[in-house]
């Protein structure tokens, strides 16, 4: 009795298990104590710490297909957090993780076809079937039209649900413009390319009917172990106001719900903006840290001066200016979020250092 409820307890798989990997985790457990989670990490060494958070660790390796065979089948929901790969434009790792998922169907399907035949041609009734069919030239065709008894209802097919972790850069350089979820991708490097390339393998698989998939386009995720004290302690600047550009945020804690609620609400082939209300400028966010944690504030260049002094990876931040409209996150999916900006998210660290 207790190995079948175990078996029937509703599974959810992590893969790609990282900081929200693992908000994720201890929100399931705190909302749903019976769910069994599965964490999928290409390092061994992180099995005992998803553990500890409570998580079932799996050892795979997305680059390496042969190792995914675990994860095929194992749940019926799944997370999709995984980063793409460093190069290239396309993104092999949802490919091989969408392989894994389509080929475990196909092997379930036939492999039960197999069994169903073998198991009728040894029972008494399926040996009087052989017989007439060697005697009778018309038996095949009289069993289909006569069937020996009533018919098993088929079993509806579950659809795997996956929820992918894409990100705001999807959209390239908007010129600050408001957007919505309708704005048409223009990744304008390679990262965000391979974004793209994860997204579109994604809405093809569910065209075809192999999954059922819902993206969530994340901006920049901060948390109290994820804000840029390090770079305001080097006085790495940040642009002048004329030539900042407006980026969009989202507290770690927040993201791990919103991807949870997309999980159980989210419409099949639909695209979220995980975003909160904030509306600042870059540099505005480094000042508003700076004054949080006593920290002098970023020195402000102009960006020809930042191109010359800052690195590619951080200039192509400095390239980008949007702000995301979330408006579809709180009508259809009923987000309330924990930290609507980043303003009361500091203003709840002071509260809680005082």
């Amino acid at each position: 009795m207790n190995a079948t409820r175990t078996l029937r307890r509703p599974r959810v798989l992590i893969v790609g298990c990282g900081d929200v990997g693992t908000r994720c985790v201890q929100q399931l457990r705190q909302l749903r104590h019976s769910t069994r989670v599965f964490a999928l990490t290409s390092h061994a060494s992180r099995c005992a710490e998803l553990r500890a958070a409570g998580a079932i660790p799996l050892v795979g390796d997305l680059d390496m297909r042969r190792s995914l065979a675990r994860i095929a089948g194992l749940a019926p929901t799944v997370l999709h957090l995984a980063p793409p790969p460093k190069t290239g434009d396309d993104d092999a790792r949802t490919r091989a993780l969408l392989a894994t998922l389509a080929a475990r169907r196909i092997r379930t399907a036939r492999t039960t076809r197999i069994t169903r035949a073998k198991h009728v041609s040894h029972t008494p009734i399926g040996r009087q079937r052989r017989l007439r069919a060697a005697w009778t030239p018309y038996a095949t065709a009289q069993t289909h039209i006569v069937p020996d008894g009533p018919q098993r209802a088929r079993r509806p097919r579950v659809l795997p649900r996956i929820v992918y972790a894409s990100t705001s850069g999807v959209y390239g350089d908007c010129g600050g413009a408001l957007i919505d979820e309708t704005r048409a991708v223009a990744p304008a490097n390679a990262r965000a390319k391979r974004r793209v390339s994860a997204e579109r393998q994604l809405r093809r698989a569910a065209a075809r009917g192999a999954v059922s998939a819902c993206i969530a386009r994340i901006p920049g995720i901060y948390a109290a172990n994820r804000l840029p004290l390090a770079r305001l302690e080097r006085h790495t600047p940040a642009l002048v106001d004329a030539d900042d550009v407006y980026t969009n945020h989202i507290h770690a804690d927040d993201l791990a719900a919103i991807l949870l609620r997309m999980a159980t609400h989210g419409r099949p082939s639909r695209v979220i903006h995980a975003s909160d209300d904030s509306t600042l400028k870059m540099g505005e966010y480094f000042d508003r840290v700076a004054d949080a944690y006593g920290l002098p504030r970023a020195p402000r260049v102009s960006r020809a001066e930042a191109e010359q002094q800052l690195e590619p990876m951080m200039l192509s931040f400095m390239r980008e200016s949007r702000r995301l409209a979330n408006e579809r996150l709180k009508r259809e999916l009923k987000v309330r979020l924990r930290y609507p900006d980043v303003d009361g998210f500091l203003r709840s660290m002071r509260e809680h250092s005082d």
